[in-house]
């Protein structure tokens, strides 16, 4: 198995991603770096990590494509970036899963038209694993596509169901229908649509879910068109650090020092449930091999989860299983 990782994307590269890299090829196997091999090297050796000495490739690759760049870009003026040629490494067989922290847009353009969608699916929805109350839930889509179609949504939820299935362990993934109301009546013509093609869908299918709901993981895979699911995850992560910043607000100054000692178990309990870094990053659903966005203010721990998420993705075989749901539609 060979993990393919944008050595330049994020705001803590090349850095984080090559010692994040590095403690995954320790643990588990070959990790592809793609980038500027010059830089990678000279960063390794500044900072005592012998790559060398562990299963790791580098991919030259000199251009970087940006976040303000058009991500058209990467199919045409920036072919030879990072991000491009691990595509184009995936798409040829020589790697089994792709991770970068670069460009959201890019990485979608360049996924679908590079490594390509899988044979029937319409969209490729990117799918963020975010925390509950009760364990993680899936949430697609979160931004790849603004405007869907009813039986987009059902081809979401039917992915992002063999991803829970396959990869979290979850044995009958619970699928929701983000929407303003429980009733199925409610909501758009095209969430009313797809609240009727779920029902027949080889998923299984809880119903409409309101936003409200989702901390307390009322259902582990959450459905919604891209333009929905970015405002509801950003909301949520906004929140999530407004309600951190605010606790350590609370425990500021001698006597919330004391108050907090006696309950830190608790609260470093409560953030480790929070913290998507052991998570690791939003799945690219529908290309015909595993791709992750991983945040891109991932930290060296960050990516080397993300890497050991796309691991498990090989592993789970749950591109396969995708593929066979799919023809029960």
């Amino acid at each position: 198995m060979k993990i393919i990782v944008d050595a330049f994307g994020g705001d803590n590269s090349p850095g984080a991603v090559i010692s994040g890299a590095y403690m995954a090829a320790k643990e588990f196997g070959d990790i592809i770096l793609v980038g500027d091999e010059d830089k990678i090297r000279e960063y390794a050796k500044n900072n005592s990590i012998a790559i060398d000495d562990v299963n790791i490739e580098i991919i030259d690759a000199k251009p970087v494509i940006e976040i303000e760049d058009d991500p058209q870009m990467i199919l045409r003026e920036k072919m030879d970036c990072s991000m491009a040629v691990g595509l184009r490494t995936l798409s040829e067989g020589d790697g089994d899963a792709f991770v970068s922290a670069g460009s959201t847009g890019a990485l979608v353009v360049g996924a679908t038209f590079i490594a390509k969608r899988l044979k029937g699916i319409k969209r490729a929805a990117l799918s963020p694993i975010m925390p509950t109350d009760t364990g993680p839930l899936i949430l697609t889509d979160a931004g790849a596509n603004l405007d869907c179609r009813p039986e987009m949504l059902v081809q979401f939820g039917i992915m992002a169901s063999c991803y829970m299935q396959r990869v979290m362990g979850i044995e009958s993934p619970r699928v929701g229908l983000l929407n303003v109301g429980s009733e199925s009546t409610k909501g758009r013509s095209l969430d009313m649509d797809a609240y009727k093609l779920l029902q027949k869908a080889p998923v299984n299918f809880c119903g409409n879910v309101e936003a409200r709901e989702l901390p307390w993981g009322v259902c582990d895979v959450v459905v919604t068109d891209g333009f929905t699911g970015n405002i509801a995850l950003k909301l949520y992560e906004g929140l999530g650090g407004y309600f951190s910043n605010s606790l350590k607000g609370m425990f500021s100054g001698f006597p919330g020092a004391v108050a907090a000692a006696s309950i830190m178990p608790r609260i470093k309990a409560f953030r480790n449930k929070m913290n998507t870094t052991d998570i690791g990053g939003a799945m690219l659903m529908g290309i015909s091999k595993p791709v992750i966005k991983a945040h891109g203010n991932s930290d060296d721990k960050s990516f080397y989860r993300t890497i050991c998420q796309a691991r498990d993705c090989v592993e789970g075989n749950f591109i396969e299983e995708i593929s066979n749901a799919l023809k029960e539609v």
